[in-house]
């Protein structure tokens, strides 16, 4: 079998993955192979597209065919930032969906209950950085506690029937 066609798969998945990642489908992408020496606490890297100097992410294979990414230290950080960012964004755009479910007076003032609430939380648990917070549960517990906080549609229909 020749070169080219057994690593066909390979670099299909190579581009599958680039254009996942939103790398450009026409540039050129470092792909090298990591090769096995008679020691083996070594191997040595060996260059089958791109250059050294190519962008990020490379790409590697090993000898049982299995691709790896290699990124520095840099762009890893970046991602994990990034990805902080939209977990944050994203917990705070269910947080303020269940808020105006429960339909608040003043939203800022039902934001900054919740937001004290999920600090004791977060305070209480032995692991700050994954806590698991039922959001409507909290935002109910909130209305209990703080009923004026939110509109009491009973009362509003009540008011509303009598000025019929």
């Amino acid at each position: 079998m020749s070169e080219t066609k057994k690593n066909l798969p390979l670099h299909e998945a190579i581009e599958a993955i680039a254009k996942r990642i939103g790398m450009d489908g026409n540039g050129e992408k470092t792909v090298f192979e990591i090769v096995e020496t008679d020691d083996p606490n070594q191997k040595t890297l060996k260059l089958k597209s791109g250059s050294w100097e190519g962008a990020e992410p490379w790409f590697a294979i090993d000898n049982k065919q299995k691709l790896y990414t290699l990124v520095s230290i840099e762009s890893l950080t970046r991602m994990v930032e990034g990805l902080r960012r939209t977990q944050q964004e994203n917990f705070n755009l269910k947080l303020e969906k269940t808020i105006w479910q429960h339909i608040p007076v003043d939203f800022h003032d039902v934001w900054t209950v919740a937001m004290d609430e999920i600090r004791a939380l977060a305070s209480q648990s032995k692991d700050t950085k994954a806590i698991n917070v039922d959001l409507d549960r909290l935002v109910g517990n909130i209305k209990k506690q703080h009923p004026s906080l939110f509109v009491n549609l009973k009362d509003f229909m009540n008011a509303s029937q009598g000025h019929a």
